[in-house]
């Protein structure tokens, strides 16, 4: 019965995400770029702590002093699968320079895992999932879009939210201008 239950939760969040990442695929949450007041841009960012694809628990406080970019994914979401060649381009030009990309994906470890190893993704990789969801949310994500972008400061403070696949070059403006 325990096992039947989790599957339907899961059958269900994974046709929400399908869901919500079609519907918002060609444009962003309507208040997420520019920031509108009341977002989150310009508070300080919320503590998490969540599971590694590597075993252990990272915390918001373990990336301290460095320009984070936090990418709430999924390994079924189509659009998620798209932006990760960008974000390991940008952790590999930015990174010497005080970036740090961390995915956190809203999947089951195992997926996530051969993902990871068939994708040669370096950065951190955060896994979860009612916790993801917390955190997404926390960090802005009300709708539970994916892809969920938020681009931090190195003095920990929130300086833009995005939902939908970045623009290349919207980000290496933002990034230019932080780092």
């Amino acid at each position: 019965m325990r096992r039947l239950l989790v599957t339907l939760v899961s059958i269900t969040a994974l046709l929400s995400g399908f869901y919500l990442s079609a519907r918002y695929y060609a444009e962003p949450i309507p208040g997420s770029q520019p920031p509108s007041s009341g977002s989150l841009v310009g508070d300080q960012r919320p503590d998490f702590t969540l599971g590694s694809n590597r075993g252990g628990l990272v915390s918001s406080s373990d990336f301290a002093g460095k320009t984070i970019l936090l990418n709430f994914w999924a390994t079924w979401c189509e659009p998620c699968r798209k932006e990760m060649p960008m974000l390991m381009d940008l952790q590999r030009q930015y990174g010497p320079t005080g970036l740090q990309v961390v995915g956190i994906a809203l999947d089951n470890q195992d997926s996530v895992k051969s993902f990871v190893s068939t994708y040669g993704i370096s950065y951190p990789i955060l896994v979860g999932e009612s916790d993801v969801f917390e955190t997404s949310a926390a960090y802005g994500n009300s709708e539970g879009v994916l892809p969920y972008s938020v681009l931090i400061d190195n003095q920990g403070i929130i300086r833009w939210k995005y939902a939908g696949i970045i623009k290349d070059d919207k980000i290496k403006d933002l990034l230019t201008d932080l780092l």
